[in-house]
């Protein structure tokens, strides 16, 4: 095999004949090099845990967390940083995506996007020492993501790095550098699939363990979800049932009672209190969470 800049552009020695197999192989094939990720991802954990804890500091300070990619790594930090206000009621300016190219690129590509340097400085010309800059991308080296890191560096961000290259150029130099070991693709440097599949498991774990260290759970029930549809509406109700014991009917009132404050009502049906005492308790500690609220109200001990 000739060794290239990066294991995502090697051929796949199990895929050669691809085009020459029936559907049911291509499929197996397929699937079977996917099967891959989420044990190289699992080998990352350690890593993954270092950069939560980056984001949940800088996040507690009124810092930011950016994600920066182009192409495929770029869109992916949009699609986890826009599903973070729904379900986590987080704040527009707690994650903030910069995708090479703009809005645009989300469905149409770039050209020259991912290789400009003083654009992606440019993108992330508001970042400050307190904010973290998560780069990503797969082969490790794109010049718009080397530009990011690199003014999140002289700001005196921290900076961490989301690649599928385990000798990724741009690893040298950030906080944490989160190197899944993804090996070839099943079409060669196709990156949206192995590649991808790793960045989205990373986002995944890293976005939802951050929301759980701020308390943005109770065990592991979302009570900051927004009500923003039907669906989301009666997953609140569902959620406050489970969490408390109690009938449907007196956690919808409650929850009225709350204006629609899933937390809110939470620590008044847990604690007995009413809306004023609940969000009382709650502004105490903002990154406790209900557990905390609960503590400071003698409803429940600090766990």
């Amino acid at each position: 095999m000739v060794r290239l800049a990066s294991p995502t552009e090697e051929r796949n020695p199990r895929t050669t004949d691809v085009d020459l197999l029936p559907t049911a192989d291509v499929v197996r094939l397929i699937t079977e090099e996917d099967a891959v990720v989420a044990d190289a991802v699992r080998a990352q954990r350690g890593h993954i845990a270092q950069a939560v804890d980056l984001a949940v500091e800088a996040l507690r300070s009124g810092g930011r967390v950016h994600y920066v990619g182009s192409g495929t790594s770029g869109r992916l930090g949009v699609l986890d940083a826009v599903e973070l206000l729904p379900t986590y009621g987080v704040g527009e300016e707690w994650f903030v995506a910069h995708l090479a190219g703009g809005v645009g690129a989300m469905m149409l590509a770039v050209e020259g996007a991912e290789d400009d340097v003083a654009l992606g400085r440019a993108d992330v010309d508001a970042v400050g020492p307190r904010d973290v800059v998560v780069g990503l991308a797969a082969s490790g080296r794109t010049p718009y993501v080397r530009g990011a890191l690199d003014v999140a560096r002289e700001r005196g961000a921290r900076t961490v790095l989301v690649s599928a290259n385990p000798d990724a150029p741009l690893a040298a130099g950030v906080d944490v550098a989160i190197l899944v070991d993804t090996g070839p693709e099943v079409v060669t440097g196709s990156t949206r699939m192995k590649a991808a599949t790793a960045q989205k498991l990373v986002l995944n774990t890293f976005s939802t363990a951050t929301m759980i260290r701020l308390g943005k759970t109770y065990s592991n029930l979302m009570i900051d979800v927004r009500p923003t549809n039907q669906k989301l509406r009666a997953r609140i109700v569902r959620m406050l049932v489970q969490a408390t014991g109690l009938g449907s009917a007196e956690c919808e009132d409650v929850l009225r009672a709350a204006g629609g404050e899933v937390h809110v009502a939470l620590v008044m049906l847990l604690a007995g209190v009413e809306a004023d005492a609940a969000r009382e308790s709650l502004a105490g500690d903002g990154v406790a969470g209900v557990r905390g609220a609960l503590a400071r109200l003698g409803a429940l001990p600090a766990r």
